[in-house]
């Protein structure tokens, strides 16, 4: 479960960072001018750019190319969600020109960006809505959960963006933009590697597209609701077990799913690598079914971005039935 991040524990956080930034002056980081736009020091420094978690690191990876110098905030194998951020990491927050992120993944994150100096990805696409049981599980997708300190409904959509590569396609384009008004320098740079990341991911697209037509099932049941967005892309149909990785399902959410599992003929029920597997291991022995990892890419996989993806494909298409 996460730990939360109290306002007042990232007031002070902030503020200790405030005291690093003020020493850290002159040292030939990058600088923010007051509308917004960063420039590299005189001695020609990298503009220094922070990812949130793993898609987003790719992401920046592929479009910021040698020209930034990028920090990630999360660890490979840790849960995003159960993020804390530390002193330097706050820090590394304020005296980055851009940190790419997604609100409502990580609520600390969230408290210690600034508009000006940031990146939210979700901004960049159409959004999905947060869950299809949230209100039953305690989630009700309504405003005003700035306070609160966990839980996707928060930002009021499905956060997990990043698994429809069409859209993550949309979000390399929009970083290319940005990381070009900040580093003019190297802008043409940004935004040709941003058209290549792009077309990358339409070819990711495209053979999703061919490779879940023809499919005997169009119903996955999840961990928890991380794969809205590809089955919204790919014309499939989500279950989750759960709406996010912190919640316990109810006796009558897994009542449901395992009714819907049964009617619907589902052979596989999938799991995650950063979550326990008990809960779909119990669902998948009373419906009759297997289960197999389905990976939502929070956290870095053995290859990256695109070779999990097609991973996560051909494990599709073995759930699904999907003929070549």
């Amino acid at each position: 479960m996460m730990s939360g991040f109290s306002r007042s524990r990232a007031a002070g956080l902030l503020a200790g960072a405030a005291l690093l930034t003020t020493a850290a002056c002159g040292s030939g980081a990058a600088e923010t001018t007051a509308s917004g736009s960063a420039q590299t020091s005189a001695s020609g420094a990298k503009p220094e750019v922070v990812a949130a978690f793993y898609p987003l690191q790719w992401v920046t990876e592929q479009v910021g190319g040698p020209d930034v110098q990028l920090t990630t905030l999360t660890a490979p194998g840790i849960e995003p969600h159960d993020l804390e951020l530390g002193l330097k990491q706050v820090s590394d927050i304020q005296n980055a020109a851009l940190t790419v992120y997604i609100k409502g993944v990580q609520p600390a994150v969230d408290d210690a960006v600034t508009p000006d100096k940031s990146f939210d990805a979700a901004t960049a696409v159409t959004t999905l809505p947060a869950g299809e049981h949230a209100e039953e599980e305690g989630h009700a997708e309504e405003e005003g959960h700035a306070e609160e300190e966990h839980g996707h409904e928060e930002a009021g959509y499905d956060p997990h963006i990043w698994l429809d590569p069409s859209r993550l396609a949309t979000v390399a384009t929009k970083l290319g933009e940005r990381l070009a008004a900040t580093d003019a320098t190297h802008a043409q740079a940004y935004k040709d590697r941003a058209a290549q990341t792009a077309a990358a991911l339409g070819t990711l697209d495209q053979e999703f597209t061919k490779g879940l037509t023809t499919c005997k099932s169009k119903t996955i049941v999840t961990a928890h609701e991380a794969f809205g967005y590809l089955a919204d892309r790919y014309k499939l149909k989500q279950v989750g077990i759960t709406l996010d990785p912190e919640t316990e399902p109810s006796p009558a959410r897994l009542s449901e799913v395992a009714k819907v599992a049964k009617a619907e003929g589902v052979t596989t029920i999938f799991t995650e690598a950063l979550v326990s597997p008990k809960v779909a291991e119990v669902l998948a022995s009373q419906v009759g079914a297997k289960t197999a990892v389905l990976d939502p890419l929070e956290s870095k996989p053995s290859g990256d971005y695109l070779s999990a993806m097609r991973d996560n494909l051909k494990t599709l298409q073995t759930a699904l039935g999907c003929t070549a």
